[in-house]
């Protein structure tokens, strides 16, 4: 109860704060109802998706409607409380300096040109929010990357993966936009699908409606896969021990189903001719998260010459453990951040606040000799958009120096 009432305080100061621009610039009582009408509404819809995600086993498409809907009315506001703050420092050194003058001392009202700046630049971030909520999330794209090393396998000179991570299935509300990324997916005609996790929010049941058209995905040489935190149904209130393993059990079934070889904690060899490449696939290994990895168990069954492609959740493990471990891994695929689905990517800028949680939270990087990828994820999850950061299929083609 505490919790909402602190919450509720610091929504309505916003909107009030906010409300002041829209009363300077008209005195229409039904604007101000319209106003008040929306901000109660948006509340109330918060309040109660929260109180259901208990029942519902987790995050589901109504609680991720719901966050979006305060974050689309709330961030405008904020931008309009910034401005009018700063003209109400103005007005109060105004009213102080005529208070001390020759004049009669009195409090300057609010200009109207400053409240239509306010909901001016209010419009920006509406915009943008509202494009994240019904495009951007489904604005998928086709992320190249060539890599060369000197000891990749001569029959590998020219092999093509495909990279997906975070799908995140129980987000999804629109057939046509997956269909047309598994179309997307295809035509890249990658020799290998390497998926790093987050298969689902929480539920199995999730990826049920999902199953038909994951099953399309095609490569030659075969389909790879790992699990994510979100897999481990680590943020839903269970009835009982017995059924938290059923569900996770239920999430590793579904790998098989859609025609990917699960790896847990495992290795294979992918050849080609008389050349081979190991695959490494560890569970979760989170800084912040569940510690279910085990890379040197993964890796049991490799040598340390082998050319070595590694598929691990969390991009935190790749720092912590992977980059300086004496067997090499040559390639690590990582998801995980989403690039927070938020952020600016233009050239020669790229910036997002989830840098500053992770040193590696979108794209390519490369230290000490070798390289991590991470992927910005192909669903969503939380807030039902993106902006700036869009959803992405990286196709990597590993090239002989």
């Amino acid at each position: 109860m505490v919790r909402w009432l602190f919450f509720i305080v610091i929504v309505f100061f916003i909107d009030l704060y906010a409300f002041q621009s829209v009363k300077t610039i008209t005195k229409h009582k039904i604007v101000f109802v319209l106003y008040w009408l929306i901000s109660i509404a948006v509340i109330v819809n918060v309040i109660y998706s929260v109180n259901s995600i208990e029942a519902s086993k987790g995050l589901n498409q109504q609680v991720m409607l719901s966050f979006g809907l305060l974050i689309l009315t709330i961030a405008p506001k904020i931008i309009a409380l910034i401005v009018l703050f700063s003209e109400d420092i103005f007005r109060i050194f105004k009213s102080v300096f005529n208070y001390f003058s020759t004049t009669a001392g009195y409090f300057p009202d609010r200009r109207v040109f400053v409240s239509k700046v306010a909901l001016g630049l209010a419009a920006i971030p509406f915009s943008s929010i509202l494009y994240g909520m019904v495009k951007g999330k489904y604005n998928f794209k086709v992320i190249k990357h060539t890599l060369f090393f000197d000891d990749l396998p001569s029959a590998f000179d020219g092999f093509k993966l495909t990279h997906l991570s975070d799908i995140h299935s129980g987000s999804f509300d629109n057939e046509e936009k997956i269909a047309y990324a598994i179309d997307l997916i295809n035509e890249q005609e990658s020799d290998v699908i390497l998926f790093t996790g987050d298969i689902v929010n929480n539920i199995a049941d999730e990826m049920n409606p999902w199953i038909p058209y994951f099953k399309k995905i095609k490569a030659k040489d075969g389909k790879y896969s790992v699990l994510g935190n979100h897999d481990y149904g680590e943020y839903v209130r269970w009835n009982s021990a017995e059924e938290k393993e059923q569900n996770f059990q239920a999430i590793k079934d579904i790998h098989p189903k859609i025609g990917f070889n699960l790896l847990l904690n495992d290795s294979v060899y992918l050849e080609k001719e008389n050349d081979k490449i190991a695959l490494i696939g560890v569970e979760n290994w989170g800084t912040r998260f569940k510690k279910a990895g085990d890379l040197n168990l993964a890796s049991s069954k490799i040598n340390k010459e082998d050319f070595k492609i590694l598929m691990s959740h969390d991009p935190s493990h790749w720092e912590h453990e992977v980059k300086t471990h004496e067997k090499n891994y040559h390639l690590t695929l990582s998801g995980h951040t989403h690039g927070m689905q938020f952020g600016i990517e233009i050239p020669g800028v790229k910036w997002s606040p989830i840098k500053y949680v992770y040193k590696h939270w979108a794209g390519m990087y490369k230290e000490l000799g070798k390289y991590i990828n991470v992927n910005r994820g192909f669903g969503f999850l939380a807030f039902p958009g993106r902006i700036g950061i869009w959803p992405e299929i990286t196709v990597i083609t590993l090239k002989k120096k």
